[in-house]
């Protein structure tokens, strides 16, 4: 689809799924001196050699960082929090839901997870009454 749109590399590309799946994909991607950041944690090493070449970075970017380590910017999580959450109320952000399973019980979450292992759910899906 990029090749089509003339797009040979692109300058940042966000991880949100399978790191390690799409590793090859997203290091021939990359521009030169461009970045890639994730999410989600790799199930298997990454070869991060595929980026030196291109003087690539690759990041991490984990919500709880700052808390876990009690950083020295610890208080700027609020600050991007309450970014977001305007940005949700302006609705510029959307959330990623999708499908609703009902209240929690067997046959619904058996039906949810039935769902996650058919490879084909994408966004969130929603089980409700936890507690």
């Amino acid at each position: 689809m990029l090749e089509a749109a003339g797009i040979q590399h692109v300058e940042l590309i966000f991880d949100t799924q399978s790191t390690e799946a799409w590793w090859d994909t997203m290091a021939d991607l990359v521009a030169p001196r461009g970045r890639i950041v994730g999410i989600v944690e790799a199930k298997a090493p990454l070869d991060l050699g595929k980026l030196m070449s291109k003087s690539a970075t690759f990041a991490w970017e984990l919500m709880f960082t700052r808390s876990l380590y009690e950083t020295a910017d610890m208080a700027a999580q609020r600050a991007i929090l309450t970014r977001v959450a305007a940005w949700v109320d302006e609705g510029r952000v959307r959330t990623t839901r999708r499908e609703h399973f009902g209240r929690i019980s067997a046959a619904n979450l058996r039906a949810a997870h039935a769902r996650i292992e058919s490879g084909q759910a994408v966004g969130k899906l929603v089980l409700e009454g936890w507690g």
